[in-house]
């Protein structure tokens, strides 16, 4: 599978039916969106406005733990969303948690589309590919998606847990997943928190639960994710009871 502008594959090698996804895995802004900038500064290009921290390097530490392949986007979630549908109207975002996005403000629906035809919809077609190459092999799919969030949005309360299970109406890994991280007890879990897995439209509504493929959305802190070696430990965290709930379905 190649990479792209808009994704890259990681451990690719592997042939696992399961499938790890990190949709918001870089703050890269290409050079064709207002010549690389979208006019806000460093300090807001590293916060989570802008990307997932440690969620990437998180997600690829747990793809080689389940020997999986794994697909990232290479551009940042304020260039175009892919964890949005193309109606939806955060696609593109003007403001964000009380930061004006300047390289969006002018921008209108022309190149709204233009963003998504380079950016949002080879990212989905690279994981109809991948999916499709499991599905050509006579396995069933299995979706992880990797995201990390803010301790704490401006002017909001203190996020307390310490790792989200969203999931829609399909059971069969966020339930045993959430009763399995709860035998540890110094883990705060969130059941849908801090947001809820619902959304209609979302990347893992369109490709998982469409399809009636077994799938979890895993939301991480990402203080605790923002070093080499926080990632490496809440990789390994996951990556136990998420092996032995796959060698269940």
């Amino acid at each position: 599978m190649p990479h792209s502008d808009a994704f890259e594959t990681l451990n690719e090698s592997a042939r696992s039916n399961v499938l790890i996804l990190c949709d918001h895995a870089s703050n890269r802004v290409p050079a064709d969106i207002n010549g690389g900038s979208l006019g806000i500064s460093a300090e807001d290009m590293n916060r989570h406005i802008a990307y997932d921290i440690g969620a990437r390097e998180t997600a690829l530490h747990l793809a080689k733990a389940l020997k999986a392949p794994m697909l990232a986007s290479r551009f940042s979630r304020l260039v175009i969303d892919p964890n949005r549908g193309e109606d939806d109207p955060t696609i593109l975002m003007k403001i964000y948690d009380h930061t004006i996005i300047e390289g969006n403000r002018h921008a209108d629906a022309s190149e709204k589309q233009r963003r998504i035809e380079a950016y949002h919809r080879p990212y989905h077609a690279a994981i109809d590919a991948a999916l499709g190459a499991i599905t050509a092999r006579g396995e069933v799919p299995v979706l992880i998606s990797i995201h990390s969030y803010t301790p704490q949005l401006k002017g909001r309360p203190m996020r307390p847990w310490h790792i989200g299970i969203l999931w829609d109406d399909d059971p069969r890994i966020p339930v045993p997943l959430l009763q399995k991280l709860a035998e540890n007890p110094g883990i705060m879990l969130g059941n849908n928190e801090p947001y809820s897995g619902e959304l209609r439209g979302d990347t893992m509504y369109f490709h998982a639960s469409q399809n009636g493929y077994p799938h979890v959305l895993i939301e991480l802190r990402h203080d605790l994710i923002d070093t080499p070696e926080g990632q490496k430990k809440w990789a390994a965290i996951l990556a136990t009871p998420l092996n032995e709930i796959i060698q269940t379905l």
